[in-house]
């Protein structure tokens, strides 16, 4: 297989505008370089005030200086070459039960690999996705406990996409895989994006949204289309 080059940058713009009226990506932002995208968007989130955000806020780096994964451990994340993102969440759900968050994330992640590529990816507990016995994709969940509110979630997903075996640190090379490395050929990341995250909003309405949440998010896209048609 060729080296795998890098495609161009994500757009955050032509991604919330293919996204109409959903939870997740109502609103996003793509920054260059973060040390994580976890961190970033707790501080985006925390300057425009926590009280004020609601669900599905998507920040995405095309670099994290120092991402990182279950018990702290260091996340590889080369540049242009993955998704690299984190969700600003709501769920309604007890700090205890966050498990259920990783389980729904890396179940969405193998469900799109499944159906996009023809691949045959398998879940690792507690928040790892597999393809040839090798790591494609992990999920990270921080909780942050709130007194009068739902619980915020933090959820970070970090997916290889478009690595070449030689992107990979030595110590992963056995370990690591990306999707271009199953498929032998590049995968359009924008597009894969767009798939993951119209499933992620589809399934966490489904398992963590009651249906009154999910009615008022439907009348507030309706009539940001509807003002957006007017002017």
């Amino acid at each position: 297989m060729t080296t795998v080059e890098n495609l161009d940058s994500l757009i955050a713009d032509q991604l919330e505008t293919a996204l109409p009226g959903t939870i997740i990506g109502r609103e996003i932002i793509a920054l260059e370089r973060t040390s994580s995208t976890n961190d970033a968007i707790a501080c985006v989130a925390s300057a425009d005030g926590l009280a004020l955000k609601s669900d599905g806020l998507v920040l995405f780096a095309e670099h994290q200086t120092d991402g990182r994964g279950q018990r702290g451990n260091r996340w590889e994340s080369a540049v242009g070459k993955g998704l690299w993102f984190s969700i600003l969440l709501r769920p309604g759900i007890q700090l205890s039960d966050s498990g259920r968050l990783r389980i729904w994330a890396i179940e969405a992640i193998s469900d799109v690999i499944r159906t996009r590529f023809d691949l045959e990816p398998a879940v690792k507990l507690p928040n790892d996705v597999q393809l040839n016995g090798r790591k494609v994709s992990g999920v990270l969940v921080e909780m942050r406990a709130q007194d009068k509110a739902p619980h915020l979630a933090v959820m970070g997903i970090g997916i290889n996409v478009n690595q070449c075996p030689a992107d990979f640190p030595v110590e992963l090379q056995d370990t690591a895989i990306s999707l271009a490395m199953a498929l032998g050929r590049q995968v359009d990341r924008q597009n894969f994006a767009l798939a993951l995250l119209r499933k992620l909003d589809v399934t966490y309405r489904q398992k963590f949204l009651d249906r009154a949440v999910v009615e008022e998010a439907d009348v507030g896209a309706a009539e940001r289309e509807r003002r957006a048609v007017v002017a």
